[in-house]
């Protein structure tokens, strides 16, 4: 009897310190986005995968429940490409990638992130489309893709946004017609501007959005 009620608190003790998966899971999808570059500078040092979460390591931020919610690695000097494991931090805010020298293409999976406000990954050499999966981000206000080598038609998903306030997508190869609907039209001229192969205003119903493409 004396035996049990010593191992009771034992038992208790070792239940609370389980990680949970959840953050778990999101520490295990930073740790695969850091295997995926290159970092001269040793900004990621700090990232650990054996810690019970990722909220101690640097240029990460989480809410009181253990969950990242900010990722911040502007101007770090990494380069390399992003995968489809980011979009498995489901509770993330903010992802700022900004003024590196990430290539690739943007992950399809970056769609799942229904949390996210901003999203800055401007100054890199980001290639191909932009993903129409990125009209389920329903948190969106602010996109900024600008300064890449980005192709494509603007995605019209994109117009069912309505909390979009800031749009930049100038810089790139972005072919076709700019969209007129929804948060579209509050955006200024400058959003869009040296993209050669785009053709200004889309004309519904008499040329194809992707006029041009």
């Amino acid at each position: 009897m004396a035996a049990g009620r010593v191992l009771f608190p034992l038992l208790l003790l070792f239940f609370f310190a389980l990680p949970s998966s959840s953050t778990n899971s999101e520490g295990n999808a930073l740790f695969a986005l850091k295997s995926r570059l290159s970092d001269p500078n040793k900004v990621l040092q700090s990232w650990d995968d054996t810690l019970v979460n990722p909220c101690t390591w640097f240029h990460v931020t989480c809410n009181s429940d253990n969950h990242v919610i900010r990722l911040d690695l502007g101007n770090s000097n990494i380069s390399g490409h992003l995968g489809p494991e980011l979009g498995q931090l489901e509770y993330l805010q903010y992802l700022e990638l900004y003024g590196n020298d990430i290539s690739g293409t943007l992950p399809e999976e970056l769609g799942n992130l229904k949390n996210l406000v901003s999203l800055d990954l401007y100054s890199n050499q980001l290639e191909g489309q932009i993903p129409k999966s990125f009209g389920r981000m329903r948190s969106l206000k602010f996109l900024r893709l600008n300064n890449n080598k980005l192709t494509g038609p603007i995605p019209r998903e994109l117009t069912a946004l309505s909390n979009f306030k800031i749009l930049d997508v100038s810089n790139n190869d972005l072919c076709g017609t700019i969209p007129t609907d929804g948060p579209f039209v509050q955006f200024s001229y400058q959003s869009f501007e040296n993209n050669n192969r785009l053709n200004g205003p889309e004309l519904q119903g008499l040329v194809a959005y992707d006029f041009g493409c």
